[in-house]
């Protein structure tokens, strides 16, 4: 009998186990699988991003058949904007300048990158550099004020000239066409190398689509041929930067 209740234990405890790691290897298999990074040919877009970029440059949707759909999208150039009165503003205006297009926000950790930004904006204006900053309030409501109170704020806290546009989203079906292109051309290496930062960050609003742009103050280093050149994540502070710049300057 007690031999018995033994081996009646034993399977009691292997049935258990074995149940356990069938839970686990259903709640990973039931994980949303991540979205692929996108490709610059817009056939692996999502088609309401692929409209909005079209749109945003003006390709007609004759454009669209029988060829890929980013044909006539080739750079930056190719883009429109709003700043930050609402006006349209043709990115073909900096045709010959590189830029360093960065997502701001008022009130994050972050934040006091803008003195960073602004000293690279001071020191290689004038070789040719423009920042452009773009407001967005997609990571923890950290940039929440109007586009007239962002202005002051940026004025005001930190004298920023560099252009400061208008607040856009940078992920998601919503995202700016212009950001929709950049993410594609450079994906970015976001991920555990970043420590801590990953970490916490990861934590407080993991990152949904492979590609997607992590946080606030995201660089993408832009060519004077309005090529996308690099990225940079969230925690590179702007005077790592000043090296690629003057390369390309």
């Amino acid at each position: 009998m007690r031999e018995a209740a033994r081996r009646a234990r034993r399977s009691t405890a292997a049935s258990a186990s074995s149940s356990s790691s069938r839970a686990r290897v259903i709640a990973l298999l039931e994980v949303p699988p991540r979205t692929p990074p996108l490709s610059p040919d817009t056939g692996d877009l999502d088609a309401d991003v692929s409209r909005a970029i079209l749109r945003s440059v003006g390709v007609g949707a004759h454009r669209q058949r029988g060829t890929s759909t980013l044909a006539a999208v080739t750079t930056t150039h190719d883009f429109s904007v709003s700043d930050d009165t609402g006006a349209t503003l043709s990115l073909g205006q900096y045709a010959g300048r590189v830029l360093l297009i960065v997502n701001v926000a008022s009130k994050c950790g972050l934040t006091p990158q803008y003195e960073g930004l602004e000293k690279l904006h001071r020191t290689y204006s004038d070789r040719g550099l423009t920042v452009l900053g773009f407001p967005c309030n997609q990571f923890l409501g950290q940039e929440p004020g109007t586009d007239a109170e962002i202005q002051e704020f940026c004025r005001v806290s930190y004298d920023v000239t560099f252009p400061v546009l208008a607040k856009v989203d940078v992920n998601g079906p919503d995202a700016a066409p212009l950001y929709a292109f950049l993410r594609a051309e450079a994906p970015g290496d976001f991920g555990p190398a970043y420590g801590s930062f990953y970490e916490t960050i990861t934590g407080l609003q993991p990152v949904e689509a492979a590609g997607d742009v992590a946080w606030n103050f995201t660089k993408f280093l832009v060519d004077r041929d309005g090529r996308v050149v690099r990225r940079y994540e969230p925690p590179v502070p702007p005077e790592d930067i000043a090296t690629d710049v003057e390369r390309l300057l």
